[in-house]
C-alpha cells in the first residue's frame, strides 16, 4: 500500500462517486477504479459496495477511512514541519551578545526578526566576548555579535554594522567644551576601561591610544559598558565607548566625537558554516539592514 492508494481511496469515500473522485483528483476514472481494486486485493477486503446508482462504503471501508485520514493528516503535518524548518520559518536561534552591542541595531534587528518569523524562537544570551566564542564552538549558541572578534578558521565572520568610537566624559568636564577631540588630548586622563583580558575591543582601543602617542592611564577596569557609564558619571574617569552608548540618554555624562583617524567599534557576526535555515534568515535580515543603512 502506498500513499497514492490512500489518497485515491479517501477521495472516493468522501465523494461516494468514482466520477466525482476522478474529477477531484484530476485523473480519468478507469485508472482510479483500477487503483481501488488493487487496494482491495492487497487488503483482501471489499471497500465499496458498487451499484449502477450509487457507491457505499463497506464496514471495512469505513474502518480504513478513519485510519487513512489520520495517516494522511500526519504526513501533511510532517511535510509542513520539515518544510518550515528547512525554509527557516520555524526553529530556534540562540544569539550571543554583550550589553553594549544590544544598545546598537541588534535590539531592532531582533524585533524585526520576531515580526518577520513568528514561528522561530530567538533567545538572546548576554555573555563576555570570549565566553561567546567558546559557547559558539560548543554549539550552545548559533550566532554571536562581537566587536573585534578573534580570527578563527573554524567560524565564518562578516560585518553586522559599522560604529565609531566616542569619548564619554562626566558632565562639566573641561574637555566637554570641545566639540571634537583629538585622541591625544586624552593623554594623562584617568580611564575607565573594559577589562583588557576579556575584550579584544579594549585591546584595540589601547593600541589606538599607543598610536596616538600615549599609554592610557587605566584607573578602573569593568566588564560592561553600563559600568563604564556609571563610573564616568561619578567623576572617576573618562571612557572610550561605541557611539551607540549615546542611547543611554543620561544627563550626568556627555559624549564627544574624535578627530580622525577615529577608532572603529564595528560589530561582526560569527557563525558556523553548517548553520540552520533559521540562522540564515537572521543573517539575511541583518544584511538587508546593513545595506539600507
Amino acid at each position: 500500500m502506498d500513499l497514492r492508494h490512500l489518497r485515491y481511496f479517501v477521495a472516493v469515500a468522501e465523494e461516494l462517486s468514482f466520477t466525482a473522485a476522478a474529477r477531484r483528483l484530476h485523473i480519468s476514472q478507469p485508472p482510479l477504479s483500477q487503483q481501488i481494486r488493487d487496494l482491495e486485493i492487497e487488503l483482501d477486503a471489499g471497500l465499496f459496495v458498487r451499484t449502477s446508482r450509487r457507491v457505499e462504503l463497506t464496514a471495512a471501508g469505513t474502518a480504513l477511512l478513519a485510519h487513512a485520514r489520520t495517516i494522511l493528516s500526519e504526513i501533511e503535518a510532517a511535510v509542513e514541519d520539515v518544510s518550515a524548518l528547512g525554509s527557516g520559518r520555524t526553529g530556534l536561534v540562540r544569539v550571543g551578545t554583550t550589553g553594549s552591542v544590544l544598545m546598537g541595531p541588534l535590539a531592532q534587528l531582533t524585533a524585526d526578526f520576531a515580526r518577520a518569523y513568528p514561528g522561530v524562537t530567538l533567545r538572546l544570551r548576554e555573555l563576555g566576548p570570549f565566553e561567546q566564542v567558546a559557547a559558539l564552538h560548543a554549539r550552545r549558541l548559533d550566532i554571536i555579535f562581537l566587536r573585534h572578534p578573534p580570527p578563527d578558521p573554524e567560524l565564518r565572520a562578516e560585518p553586522a554594522w559599522r560604529e565609531t568610537v566616542e569619548v564619554c566624559l562626566p558632565a562639566g568636564h573641561a574637555l566637554a567644551a570641545t566639540n571634537r577631540l583629538p585622541l591625544a588630548a586624552l593623554a594623562g586622563e584617568p580611564f575607565v576601561s573594559l577589562r583588557l583580558r576579556d575584550s579584544r575591543f579594549s585591546q584595540h582601543l589601547r593600541d589606538c591610544c599607543l598610536a596616538a602617542g600615549f599609554t592610557p592611564r587605566v584607573e578602573h577596569e569593568v566588564v560592561e559598558a553600563y559600568s563604564q557609564a556609571s563610573l564616568v558619571a561619578a567623576g572617576l574617569g573618562i571612557a572610550l565607548v561605541p557611539e551607540s552608548m549615546r542611547r543611554l540618554g543620561r544627563a550626568d555624562i556627555v559624549f564627544r566625537p574624535l578627530e580622525p583617524p577615529v577608532p572603529n567599534a564595528d560589530v561582526e557576526m560569527l557563525y558556523h558554516g553548517d548553520r540552520s535555515a533559521a540562522v540564515d534568515r537572521l543573517l539575511d535580515l541583518a544584511r538587508a539592514a546593513r545595506s539600507a543603512a
